[in-house]
């Protein structure tokens, strides 16, 4: 920890070079000179615990209070990979504020609330960690994807522990899988133990930041430690049987990688509800989109809709029913979250329902008449 004498130099004399390393640009520096010239420094949080942060600064490492800035609101509490303005010295030293974030990773909570979590801020990439140990769940990989696509990074999905599956063809079946799940994002399979692909990644992650997301015993830490050069990151064993593991990483921290660019290690998500992600959602299924746009009707159900070409495609095998499936069930968990927290949406969807209810009757009572 740096003491608090190295803070009492003017903020001009931090050169921005010393924060280039961790996403530092002329646009960040433009955004923080109003707080610069209130005598604020400028850094990054690279981890958060209870109301506390550790914050990188141009002058070394500093731990700093939250309490300015912790609102009610969850969406609105200082993050891993937040750009902060915080005091230069005093016992304790404070984040004052936080600058917009570019990007945000956004779940629901686990809580009847309806409330957001935001697990990372200013990400470039979303790595997406699968495990090639276990089968693939290539819904889970479509929710994780959504929300990563919401964010406004751009997702990348990483079949972890390929030295576990060591038939080339059915490995190539695994990735052909997975790239028709994940249309317009990279696949890539990796080795942390062979050290196979890892150079591959690297070099997609350099000069950018990118959060490193899946469940527990992904292979999420053993790949940090392989990217990072070195054992930062306590690794655990999975179990056998379904190749879980615990939580190994349980804060998310935001680590400088040696080739250039960072990367925020986050805990095992066991839980991975969306939050207002349908424009995510869209981009996971664009074919799905694109068929729709062909449809008779603009607000077509994809259900028993005539001139529906979603179910045209359906039927033709051009479209898989699995991924029809999973695209109805995201696009309604999707509405219900949204509905929660949106009163204009709750009426529009009761108005909705009313009239489909409405119209239900109205073809059972000219199916009676008919008989």
């Amino acid at each position: 920890m740096t003491s608090s004498s190295a803070f009492s130099a003017s903020p001009a004399s931090s050169t921005p070079s010393a924060l280039a390393p961790y996403g530092w640009d002329d646009a960040w520096a433009d955004e923080f000179a109003p707080y610069a010239a209130e005598g604020l420094v400028a850094g990054r949080v690279v981890r958060v615990d209870r109301g506390q942060c550790d914050v990188v600064t141009a002058d070394g490492l500093m731990r700093a209070d939250t309490a300015f800035v912790t609102p009610h609101d969850p969406m609105r509490v200082v993050c891993t990979g937040d750009w902060v303005a915080v005091e230069p010295s005093g016992h304790p030293r404070y984040v004052r504020t936080y600058l917009p974030r570019r990007t945000a990773f956004v779940r629901s909570t686990s809580s009847k609330r309806s409330e957001g979590q935001i697990l990372a801020a200013n990400v470039d990439h979303a790595v997406v960690a699968v495990s090639l140990a276990v089968e693939l769940d290539l819904g889970r990989i479509e929710r994780f994807l959504a929300l990563a696509w919401e964010s406004g990074a751009q997702p990348v999905v990483v079949l972890t522990k390929a030295d576990l599956v060591p038939e080339p063809a059915t490995l190539g079946h695994l990735v052909q899988d997975v790239e028709t799940t994940a249309p317009g994002v990279p696949v890539l399979t990796v080795s942390s133990a062979t050290g196979e692909g890892v150079d591959v990644l690297a070099a997609v992650l350099a000069g950018g930041t990118s959060v490193l997301l899946g469940q527990s015993g992904a292979g999420k830490s053993t790949l940090a430690n392989a990217l990072l050069g070195e054992d930062v990151m306590d690794v655990q064993a999975t179990r056998d049987v379904d190749g879980k593991g615990r939580h190994t990483t349980t804060t998310r921290n935001l680590l400088a990688l040696p080739g250039g660019g960072v990367l925020i290690d986050t805990p095992g998500l066991r839980g991975v509800g969306l939050w207002d992600a349908e424009t995510g959602v869209g981009q996971v299924f664009a074919e799905i989109e694109e068929f729709a746009a062909d449809c008779r009707f603009t607000d077509c159900a994809h259900v028993a809709e005539p001139g529906c070409a979603v179910l045209a495609a359906l039927d033709s095998g051009a479209l898989h029913e699995r991924r029809l499936d999973s695209y109805r069930k995201l696009l309604r968990e999707n509405q219900r979250i949204v509905a929660k927290t949106d009163a204009r949406l709750r009426a529009e969807i009761r108005r909705d329902w009313k009239r489909k209810g409405a119209e239900g009757r109205a073809a059972m009572e000219a199916k009676r008449g008919r008989f």
